[in-house]
């Protein structure tokens, strides 16, 4: 995800090295700074008992100096920011790469993640600590992770290799390797310049970039879409990540909470007194009835992620829900099969169908995205599971499920599991891929949804430092991820001589937002100038986008709009209409009557 993040959703330092781990995680609104500090207070001593907010007041009223503040970054007696975070985009430390943070996070978020590192901390950057039997403790950031080792690497920049057989207790910290207090050696001048640097990290732009769709500049719209609220204020969920129609019932939906593992069935215009206590009547009408409890709440990125109903639902009562969970002590996404009662009005207490369970190296990029396609075929979006960066190449991995488009059968059953390897795929009798592969080299489709006029499968791909991606899924291709982010090489490690990667339709770097969450093609209204546009958002920068393309190639992008909360995904009613799902809690209707797609 995203929305923890990222999963979203979402889907965010020991010394010697001061770092900045939560700079993943913050939102925008960048501001701009008053004016310079007076020259007079750049070599003062440094003030122990200075307050915060005295240093937040300065970095915020007044510009620095970069060039002043590259040096304290790189300085190994004072900061020794450099130890722990590249610059480029290259990654590979303990820390975040920091390229294109001046972008990504306005001048306020900047400081207060310096400030309070332990906030937010980015996902895949939470402290990890490690019990040996011999009685040995090693602590840091998990960098890579094997059936046989995982490797850690501390604020020193040195990683250090543990045979997993040998660990006790493994555990992670939501207090940050960065330690507190980086502020108190510096004037505010220096914080200042320091800030000032880093908020001059920003990503170039290239004429290449825009030539294979990814224009320097995204043009707003005259008049943007409006986000209608779809129900009142006292019914809004906790955390919601899924809202969809139920079938043969005007005006009924389903929501699904993350963190709670809560499905609630909302009745737009229902009447009359509720009839167990779990229901809820809002001042509009509404009625929201407890559909299904996953089970116990969990924090952090456990919980349900995504959810879809089987296509013959009113016949089978067939739905299906993706999980994050721990179990037996790993990782773990877990695609359920349930059954809804007669009346629809709840689920029927039956016990779940287990699909598949993909373990997991570390609690980040756990997929989430469940759908139907035309075919009738299943689909599932798998994330590459981490490390950051995808160290063991997972996403190229054709003999792991991690990183993948599947394509199943959910109707019929193969050699004891409980679904069928359609024929038509594209891997199948190849000893090389798992049947399952539908396409590979993905990172993080949290959220993809099928055009239902060309059967077009549009994925949004959550990238890891520089750029997020929109896709068109083909069978049997490969996306590239971790050879490429975006249109931009990332790393050879996992490349293959020969082997073609399909670039996506678009890319947009970090000043448009750092976590993609894929939408829908609009086709409620053949009239509209949005018919025919894909419209998209990103979770952290709340921004909302339509886009157009002709043979995957991009023809016109706008921002059409900016979302109330963080957009954490979208859905669809009986007639196309298209809804935001806000990750704090509230339903928005989108209103395409007044804004012109041009």
């Amino acid at each position: 995800m995203k929305f923890i993040m990222h999963t979203r959703h979402l889907s965010a330092l020991a010394l010697p090295g001061a770092c900045f781990w939560a700079l993943a995680c913050a939102g925008q609104s960048p501001s701009k700074p008053a004016g310079r500090l007076p020259a007079r207070q750049t070599n003062s001593a440094p003030a122990r008992m200075r307050s915060q907010e005295e240093y937040l007041h300065a970095a915020l009223a007044h510009e620095g100096d970069p060039l002043r503040g590259k040096a304290l970054f790189s300085d190994a007696q004072r900061l020794a920011c450099s130890r722990c975070h590249s610059e480029d985009g290259n990654g590979g430390m303990a820390g975040p790469d920091l390229f294109g943070v001046g972008d990504k996070f306005g001048r306020r978020e900047i400081i207060e993640a310096v400030l309070a590192p332990s906030a937010t901390i980015a996902p895949g950057y939470s402290t990890t600590t490690v019990e040996t039997k011999a009685g040995e403790e090693y602590t840091g950031i998990l960098k890579q992770v094997t059936g046989e080792w995982i490797e850690l690497m501390g604020a020193d920049a040195k990683p250090v290799r543990i045979v997993t057989a040998d660990i006790r207790a493994q555990h992670t910290s939501e207090v940050s390797l960065m330690p507190d207090g980086l502020e108190a050696g510096l004037t505010p001048a220096e914080f200042t310049d320091l800030i000032e640097y880093l908020v001059s990290l920003k990503q170039p732009e290239t004429a290449a970039m825009v030539e294979h769709g990814m224009p320097g500049v995204i043009q707003p719209l005259a008049k943007p879409v409006g986000l209608q609220r779809f129900m009142p204020e006292e019914l809004k969920f906790e955390h919601p990540v899924w809202f969809g129609p139920v079938p043969g019932e005007s005006g009924v939906f389903l929501v699904a909470e993350h963190e709670t593992g809560k499905i609630w069935r909302l009745e737009e215009g229902g009447t009359g007194v509720p009839a167990v206590t779990d229901r809820r009547h809002g001042s509009s009408g509404f009625i929201k009835s407890l559909f299904l409890d996953t089970g116990t709440y969990q924090k952090g990125t456990r919980g349900l992620l995504g959810m879809t109903l089987h296509p013959k639902f009113r016949e089978n009562r067939r739905y299906y829900f993706a999980k994050h969970v721990v179990e037996d002590g790993k990782f773990a996404t877990i695609i359920f099969e349930r059954e809804a009662a007669p009346d629809f009005k709840a689920d029927s207490g039956k016990p779940s169908l287990r699909l598949l369970k993909f373990d997991e190296a570390t609690n980040v990029h756990y997929g989430g995205g469940l759908e139907f396609g035309r075919d009738g075929c299943f689909y599932i979006g798998m994330g590459d599971s981490g490390p950051q960066e995808d160290p063991q190449g997972h996403g190229q991995n054709t003999k792991l499920f991690l990183g993948k488009m599947l394509r199943i059968d959910v109707d019929h059953h193969d050699g004891g599991q409980p679904y069928a390897i359609p024929q038509d795929n594209p891997f199948v009798g190849r000893p090389d891929f798992l049947p399952e592969i539908w396409a590979y080299g993905l990172r993080e489709p949290w959220r993809f949804s099928f055009d239902p006029v060309t059967g077009d499968l549009w994925v949004g791909d959550v990238g890891q430092d520089r750029y997020e991606e929109v896709d068109i899924v083909r069978r049997g291709e490969n996306y590239g991820w971790n050879v490429y982010e975006g249109f931009e090489r990332f790393s050879n490690r996992y490349r293959r001589e020969g082997e073609t990667c399909v670039p996506p339709v678009f890319a947009y770097g970090r000043k448009y937002g750092p976590s993609i969450t894929g939408g829908h093609v609009y086709r409620a209204d053949p009239g509209s100038t949005f018919y025919g546009v894909y419209v998209f958002g990103d979770y952290e920068s709340r921004r909302l986008f339509g886009l157009v393309q002709k043979d995957r190639v991009l023809k016109k992008v706008r921002q059409i709009g900016t979302a109330p909360q963080r957009i954490v995904s979208f859905g669809l009613d009986a007639q196309g209409g298209l809804y935001l799902v806000g990750y704090e809690g509230m339903i928005y209707k989108l209103d395409f009557e007044r804004a012109v797609f041009e």
